[in-house]
């Protein structure tokens, strides 16, 4: 399975470099020998223009199974990101990245990545992940307000 795995995230990063979305970055990490890890990349999420998240780029990394694309990639913010759809660990709570909810082989990285900029700003209620950040958004929207400036604060722009 590992040879599918490669040919489609050889694809998937042409097709990337070739049309991404403005402000976005993702990319294979290099191994400790410099070569090209395909099933580990590094990617900032950038908060979508007029929402609360504006400003933020988010850092997330996205581990691919070497079953992909038959099974879903494991997306992860820094441990402890405040957002009710995101574990303590960074892990990324959504339907698209679940085996047993809304993933299909065609789901691409762009998609993922597109998936991940608008759950930051609309959480699902649904699907809680962290607590306390479940608990403020849907019982204190200003604490909340202030709570996601403070995130969005931790990660400016890339100079």
């Amino acid at each position: 399975m590992a040879s599918v795995a490669l040919a489609r995230l050889g694809e998937e990063r042409r097709n990337w470099r070739r049309d991404h979305p403005p402000g976005f970055f993702a990319r294979p990490e290099k191994t400790a020998s410099g070569e090209t890890n395909l099933f580990r990349w590094r990617c900032s999420i950038p908060g979508a223009r007029g929402t609360r998240w504006e400003g933020a780029f988010v850092p997330l990394t996205m581990e691919f199974p070497r079953e992909y694309p038959a099974k879903p990639m494991k997306c992860k913010f820094p441990a402890g990101f405040y957002h009710p759809n995101v574990y303590p660990s960074g892990t990324v709570c959504l339907s698209i990245l679940n085996e047993d909810e809304g993933w299909r082989p065609s789901v691409t990285v762009k998609q993922v990545a597109l998936g991940i900029q608008e759950l930051l700003d609309n959480p699902n209620e649904k699907s809680p992940a962290q607590s306390d950040a479940y608990v403020t958004y849907t019982t204190d929207r200003a604490k909340y307000e202030r709570r996601v400036r403070e995130e969005v604060a931790k990660y400016p722009p890339p100079e």
